[in-house]
């Protein structure tokens, strides 16, 4: 009976996160989202919704968007909904990007790239006039550490990971691991052929836009998961079903 009402409360918990991102997605796709947009989509489950929504307006209200997606699977899912694609090389200057984020803290700092895909999302931020943030309240923090407990994802060049990882834990403490995949051997490739460490167990008073631009300057890494000052607006689906605005 006990195993009976754990798997009842776990199916629970993971429905109401669930309806949590699609409430968030839908009225963020509702409030930024205007006929003749360029739209960058994020990666993630979250954004799944987002894109369901976009696509049900297109049909409803023959709302006229072009979508640049941030990897593989967001391509692919707006492919299933048969949104218009674009790309950055034919409209560089996006108007908006919806995208999900792991962490978000209080100062809408972002810990993204949980999914791998943090290089090509960062990217198409940095091309869109406004970058908004829809999570589930899971994801909402007062500092980045405090929820989110699997590390910053850093995107680094294969043939000097390991030098990287040293130094990070030596200059500014913690644990850096090299991801591992689930269903193959070996480590986790990204869309851009590099691999992915996870900066766990940090000091989470950093000065974070300072030590973005430090790991920015050393030779070998990509890109890092640290969204810093480029989120717009973030929004949480609440247990309650309401809606939490952060800006």
């Amino acid at each position: 009976m006990f195993s009976k009402n754990l798997n009842f409360v776990r199916r629970y918990f993971v429905m109401s996160l669930q309806e949590a991102k699609k409430i968030a997605a839908r009225q963020a796709v509702d409030e930024h989202v205007q006929s003749g947009n360029l739209v960058g989509i994020g990666s993630g489950s979250t954004v799944i919704f987002a894109v369901e929504r976009l696509a049900e307006r297109v049909k409803k209200e023959d709302l006229k968007v072009q979508c640049v997606p941030t990897s593989f699977q967001a391509r692919e899912l707006v492919i299933k909904h048969q949104l218009p694609l674009t790309d950055l090389n034919i409209n560089p200057l996006l108007d908006v990007c919806i995208d999900g984020a792991d962490e978000v803290d209080s100062n809408l700092n972002l810990i993204k790239g949980g999914g791998g895909c943090l290089l090509q999302e960062k990217i198409v931020a940095s091309c869109s006039k406004k970058l908004i943030i829809i999570a589930d309240y899971t994801k909402n923090s007062s500092k980045l550490g405090d929820q989110y407990k699997k590390g910053i994802p850093i995107e680094v060049s294969p043939m000097v990971y390991v030098p990287i990882q040293k130094k990070i834990e030596r200059l500014y403490g913690g644990k850096v691991e090299l991801r591992m995949a689930v269903m193959k051997a070996g480590p986790v490739i990204t869309d851009n052929g590099n691999f992915i460490l996870d900066w766990k167990e940090f000091n989470q008073d950093h000065d974070w836009k300072k030590i973005n631009t430090d790991l920015l300057l050393t030779p070998g890494i990509v890109e890092t998961g640290l969204f810093i000052g480029m989120a717009t607006k973030a929004y949480f689906g609440l247990k309650d079903g309401s809606i939490k605005k952060q800006e």
